[in-house]
C-alpha cells in the first residue's frame, strides 16, 4: 500500500514537471514571435539606375555614397570661329561690325515681345525706340495776342468714335498765369454734363495731352458742335471764364488728326452785336420746379426815342406762351441796368421743350401804339437756339441751384 503511495507521488511530480517545461517553453517561444515582429530588421535596397542617366547620390541607413564625378555644362552663347591664321585684323573688324548689326536687328525685330525666351525680361521696354519731340517742337503757338487753342479730332467709322484731344493754350492772359486751368467740353446738343481736363502746369502755355472718346453715329456727326469752355481757377476755388471755341463738325473731319488752332471767343469778342447786348442770370431748382431768371444790364442799344427802354420776358413750352412779365422803363440809357427779376414754374421733364424769349422795348410816345421793338433774345434747348444761347441753357441744367450768367447778342424779330 504505501508502495503505491509513493508511485503515484512521483508520477504526479514528474507530470507537474513536465506540465512547467511545457508551460514554459510555449511562453519563449510566443515571447521570441512578439519580439521579432517589433524589431524586424530593415533592409537596404538600392534602386537601380539605368546607364545612360547621370550620376545621382544614394542615400542608404548609415552610409553616403559619393558620386566619382559630376557632369557640368555651360549655358549657349554667341560665339565666333578664330581664323586668325587666314583672315586680316580689317577682315576680322568687319566680320564685328556685321555681327553688332544683325545683333541690333535682332534687337529691333523682337523689341516689345513679353516672351521670356526672348533677348529681354518680361515688361521691358526700349525707352529710346519710342523717343518723341517735346510738345512745344510739335505744336508751337501761332504768333499774336490772341489766346488759342489747340486741339485735334478724328472719327472713326468702324467704331463711330469721335476722338477728341486737347493738346494746349497758348498766348493765355497774364492775370490767369498763376491759377489752375480747366476745360469743359461738350458734343452739342446731346451732351448736358461737361467733360473737364486739367491742364498738367501754369503760365502762359499750360499743356493738357488728354483725348475724350465720344460715341456718336455718323449720321448724327454733320449736326453736331463741339464745345470746348476755358475756365481759370484761383485757390479759393473761384472760376473766371477766359474764353470759349464753337467748333462746328459739318465738313471738319476730312483731314483727321490734324493740329488745329482755334482762337477763343472772349466775353468783349463774343458779346458784341450791332443791335446791342443784354446780361442774362439763369438758375434752376430741381426739387421745387423753379426757373429764375434776371435781366441784369445792357450796353450798346440803338435807341430810337428818350422814351426809355424795357426788357419782356415770357416763357414759352412749344408754340404755347406760358407766363409772361415786363419790368420797368428804364430813362434815357444805352447801357441800362435793369436787375429785373422774374420766375417760372417749370416741371424738369419740361426743360428739353421748353425755352425763354428776351424782348428789348422801347414805349412809343403815342399810349395806343404798340413799343418798339430793340432787339430779341431766345434762349433754350438744341429745338430752339444754337451756340452761347443753346450752351447758356445747358450750363444752367447741369449746374442745379447755382446762377449762371452770360453776355448774349440781341438779333432782329422774325
Amino acid at each position: 500500500m504505501a508502495d503505491q503511495v509513493l508511485l503515484l507521488a512521483v508520477g504526479v511530480s514528474v507530470g507537474l514537471l513536465l506540465l512547467g517545461l511545457i508551460v514554459y517553453y510555449l511562453w519563449r517561444r510566443k515571447r521570441r514571435k512578439k519580439g521579432r515582429s517589433q524589431y524586424e530588421e530593415l533592409i537596404s535596397t538600392v534602386p537601380s539606375v539605368p546607364a545612360c542617366s547621370a550620376p545621382v547620390m544614394l542615400v542608404s541607413q548609415g552610409s553616403l555614397a559619393t558620386p566619382r564625378e559630376i557632369p557640368f555644362t555651360l549655358p549657349p552663347r554667341f560665339t565666333t570661329q578664330n581664323h586668325g591664321d587666314v583672315k586680316n585684323e580689317e577682315e576680322r573688324e568687319e566680320e564685328e561690325e556685321e555681327m553688332k548689326m544683325e545683333v541690333q536687328r535682332d534687337i529691333l525685330a523682337h523689341r516689345g515681345s513679353l516672351s521670356v525666351g526672348r533677348w529681354y525680361p518680361v515688361g521691358t521696354v526700349l525707352a529710346g525706340l519710342y523717343a518723341a519731340p517735346p510738345l512745344n517742337e510739335v505744336v508751337a503757338p501761332p504768333p499774336g495776342m490772341a489766346t488759342r487753342l489747340c486741339f485735334s479730332v478724328e472719327y472713326r467709322h468702324s467704331s463711330e468714335q469721335l476722338m477728341v484731344s486737347l493738346l494746349r493754350l497758348g498766348n493765355l492772359p497774364p492775370r490767369f498765369h498763376g491759377n489752375v486751368t480747366l476745360v469743359e467740353l461738350r458734343r452739342l446738343p446731346d451732351d448736358r454734363r461737361p467733360r473737364q481736363a486739367k491742364a498738367r502746369g501754369t503760365g502762359p502755355d499750360p499743356e493738357f495731352n488728354d483725348c475724350f472718346v465720344f460715341q456718336v453715329s455718323g449720321v448724327c456727326v454733320p449736326q453736331s458742335t463741339l464745345s470746348v469752355c476755358v475756365l481759370s481757377v484761383e485757390q479759393d476755388g473761384k472760376r473766371h471764364a477766359v474764353g470759349r471755341v464753337l467748333f462746328p463738325l459739318e465738313g471738319e473731319l476730312g483731314q483727321a488728326g490734324r493740329v488745329l488752332w482755334r482762337d477763343l471767343e472772349t466775353e468783349d469778342d463774343t458779346q458784341w452785336s450791332e443791335l446791342g447786348d443784354v446780361q442774362i442770370s439763369l438758375s434752376y431748382s430741381p426739387s421745387v420746379q423753379r426757373l429764375s431768371v434776371v435781366v441784369l444790364r445792357a450796353r450798346g442799344l440803338q435807341l430810337l426815342t428818350d422814351a426809355g427802354v424795357c426788357v419782356q420776358v415770357s416763357l414759352q413750352i412749344h408754340t404755347q406762351v406760358v407766363k409772361m412779365k415786363r419790368s420797368c422803363v428804364v430813362k434815357s440809357q444805352n447801357n441800362p441796368y435793369f436787375h429785373h427779376r422774374v420766375t417760372f414754374k417749370l416741371r424738369p421733364q419740361h426743360l428739353d421743350e421748353a425755352c425763354l424769349r428776351f424782348e428789348l422795348q422801347q414805349p412809343n410816345v403815342v399810349c395806343s401804339e404798340p413799343p418798339a421793338l430793340l432787339g430779341v433774345l431766345v434762349l433754350g434747348p438744341f429745338m430752339y437756339a444754337r451756340g452761347q444761347q443753346l450752351q447758356h441753357w445747358m450750363d444752367m441744367v447741369n449746374t442745379p441751384q447755382e446762377p449762371v450768367a452770360l453776355w448774349h447778342r440781341l438779333g432782329r424779330a422774325t
